[in-house]
């Protein structure tokens, strides 16, 4: 860890070229707990995510949803709402009518009263991007989690230990929708991977791999980087609890697609053994990987690595692919579009097209109709990809 001052610990920065999660961004109650600094000086956050498992969960959660929805609806079309928020939105329209009133002058001029400028201002003229800091609960203060974890059972709550607003070479530090997608489809499709031994490309965080170890009986977690690989072992055993119950377990370990070999040195952290290789290659059937196309060098590497293990594998795999479809304006087109997906979208087709006479490619989309496990946006753009990788020989 990082030796860093207590004023550095309570004052983070958030910089304009660095990318934010929805997940983070829209979190319940907007608050997050920063508990320390990463061995790179990153702020690391620990956020709590309910695991809705019951009827009346979701209904609970849908009700809220679809009244949030509602009222934005009613204030948008001017439509008053009903009964207290009548009355409450009535009240705050006539306060701000005179504080309004209060601020003209006697020609009815409004009088703007500017805030005295302090030695930071005038220092901050130079600074090119603005500062943006986030609301942070420190430990040892009275917070929202404290009462999540004495109301929610040991079985309802991850946590997770993640970063924030990342430059987009750390982006496997966030949590990410897409994630959500797979492990909801997860928890609706638990006999489908009951007892099975699970592979994940791009783990990130790991939270797709504790939710799969809660049914499964050995996931090996995988990406690059020493301190993300340490962030996601770290989460692994603050949901210890979770995984328990059925057995399952979580290997953390390093897996790089720019290159053809796994990492077998005994003095590399996280490296794989003789005998993890084997057991990977004998008895692996699932493999699967979210919100990891972003890039379309990375995506080409990926393809390339589930080309290899799946030709490794002693046994046919079903590869699930989740992945959230984002749209951006680009000078070259000069329109909308999503140069990225239209890449996986394409090395997806070859895959499936490929006719190696060794292995065979069926690939079809799994519709994102099932039931919704964890508290986020499930928008349109979300999708989620089936791969059954069978041998011919």
């Amino acid at each position: 860890m990082v030796d860093v001052t207590e004023e550095e610990m309570d004052n983070p920065t958030f910089k304009s070229d660095t990318v934010l999660s929805d997940v983070h961004l829209h979190c319940p109650d907007q608050r997050h707990l920063m508990v320390r600094l990463n061995a790179v000086g990153q702020p690391v956050f620990l956020s709590y995510f309910k695991l809705l498992w019951n009827a009346e969960d979701l209904a609970s959660e849908k009700h809220g949803r679809e009244t949030a929805t509602e009222r934005e609806q009613q204030y948008r079309s001017g439509d008053e709402p009903y009964d207290t928020d009548r009355n409450n939105l009535k009240e705050e329209k006539e306060l701000k009518i005179e504080g309004v009133e209060a601020l003209l002058d006697d020609d009815g001029d409004l009088e703007v009263i500017r805030r005295p400028r302090s030695a930071s201002d005038i220092e901050a003229e130079g600074v090119l991007r603005d500062r943006v800091h986030p609301v942070i609960l420190m430990k040892g203060e009275e917070d929202a989690f404290e009462v999540e974890e004495q109301e929610g059972t040991c079985s309802d709550v991850v946590k997770i230990e993640h970063t924030m607003a990342t430059p987009l070479e750390d982006v496997g530090k966030q949590v990410w929708r897409a994630a959500f997608l797979l492990a909801d489809y997860i928890l609706f499709k638990r006999d489908t991977f009951n007892c099975c031994s699970v592979l994940e490309l791009g783990g990130g965080t790991g939270i797709t791999s504790i939710i799969m170890a809660t049914v499964a009986k050995r996931v090996y977690c995988t990406d690059v980087g020493e301190d993300l690989l340490a962030m996601c072992e770290k989460n692994i055993a603050l949901n210890k609890q979770l995984m328990e119950p059925g057995g399952g377990e979580v290997k953390v370990k390093t897996l790089d697609w720019l290159k053809d070999e796994f990492c077998t040195d005994p003095e590399a952290p996280y490296s794989w053994s003789e005998e993890e290789i084997a057991d990977l290659h004998d008895h692996c059937t699932v493999i699967m990987a979210a919100d990891v196309f972003y890039d379309d060098d990375l995506t080409d590497a990926l393809f390339r690595t589930l080309y290899r293990i799946t030709h490794n594998l002693r046994n046919s795999c079903t590869v699930y692919l989740a992945l959230e479809k984002r749209l951006n304006f680009t000078l070259r087109h000069m329109d909308v579009t999503c140069e990225a997906y239209s890449h996986f979208r394409n090395t997806l087709n070859d895959l499936e097209n490929l006719q190696d006479r060794k292995m065979k490619y069926t690939v079809e989309p799994i519709k994102p109709d099932f039931c919704q496990f964890l508290i986020y946006e499930r928008i349109e753009q979300l999708e989620l990809w089936k791969i059954i990788a069978e041998q011919l020989t």
